[in-house]
């Protein structure tokens, strides 16, 4: 069981009658040599890392290594605890959890690539605070991480993750499309749905460069996995209410391939340009020095 593009991936969900997810699921146990039991254990145990990075922090902030951020999500949380979130409790839920993961991830702490390091708080970010919203279980996160793995697989293999080589747009943009596909799923899409999320979300977040301040994984990193949240949750919103992605997702990978391989060095995580190379991110990278 493998799929080389999203076309090869859809035609198999609608031979089997099946979500993304059960197709991905038999392929790691195919590729893997395992049970489906043993799998779904290693996700489990993902889940439990994504789980735990993303709300330790609300509870006990504290800084970042480059001292760039730090405490974000508590305040986040304290301001949906008093009613006062203006972007509503699902997207309130989703971006404080995105932010803190990247607080854990710059703290050293244990988080889960999701594609990246850098974009880790996306993924978890939308699932968890779904689940919290709509009261799913464990096992149905599972399915929808299955899917996200889908949909990472696909960019791996026919573009790329790498901030280095496609900008933020390779690392936010596809945590955030693997993020849209696997809430798609979780909110009982279709798998032509899914894939029209993912398409959306790297549509809306073409060319965007990656500039980290300092060269730090910290900031404005943080700030893109909570747009990266948002972007996700429109993308799986329109893709849910039965509006068609005009792109395929094969189509919409290989141009955010094409667009990254395009951008000067300077904003391909040199922290040459963009925001690194402003007067106050400079400031900042002296005075931390």
């Amino acid at each position: 069981m493998d799929f080389k593009n999203a076309r090869e991936l859809l035609d198999l969900c609608s031979e089997n009658h099946c979500p993304i997810s059960t197709i991905m699921r038999e392929r790691e146990c195919d590729q893997g040599e395992t049970t489906s039991e043993e799998a779904d254990g290693r996700m489990r145990r993902v889940l439990e890392i994504m789980r735990s990075s993303a709300t330790e922090p609300v509870e006990k902030p504290g800084k970042s290594m480059g001292g760039l951020i730090g405490g974000e999500a508590r305040k986040l949380a304290v301001r949906r605890e008093h009613g006062q979130a203006v972007c509503g409790t699902v997207m309130s839920r989703a971006i404080t959890h995105a932010m803190a993961v990247l607080e854990v991830n710059s703290s050293m702490g244990l988080i889960v690539a999701a594609p990246t390091a850098g974009s880790s708080g996306i993924v978890p970010g939308l699932l968890l605070a779904l689940q919290e919203e709509y009261g799913l279980t464990d096992d149905r996160l599972i399915d929808a991480l299955y899917n996200a793995g889908a949909v990472g697989y696909l960019a791996m293999r026919n573009a790329t993750v790498a901030g280095a080589v496609g900008g933020c747009q390779a690392e936010v943009g596809i945590a955030s499309a693997m993020a849209a596909s696997a809430a798609v799923e979780l909110m009982e899409g279709t798998p032509e749905q899914c894939l029209y999320a993912a398409s959306t979300v790297l549509m809306n977040m073409l060319g965007l460069v990656c500039d980290p301040v300092g060269g730090l994984v910290e900031y404005p990193c943080q700030n893109r996995n909570a747009s990266g949240v948002a972007n996700a949750l429109i993308a799986a919103e329109i893709s849910l209410s039965g509006i068609r992605q005009l792109i395929p997702f094969d189509e919409m990978l290989a141009t955010m391939y094409s667009v990254g391989k395009k951008l000067p060095s300077e904003l391909r995580e040199t922290a040459l340009g963009g925001c690194a190379s402003t007067p106050s991110a400079c400031q900042l990278c002296h005075l931390s020095s």
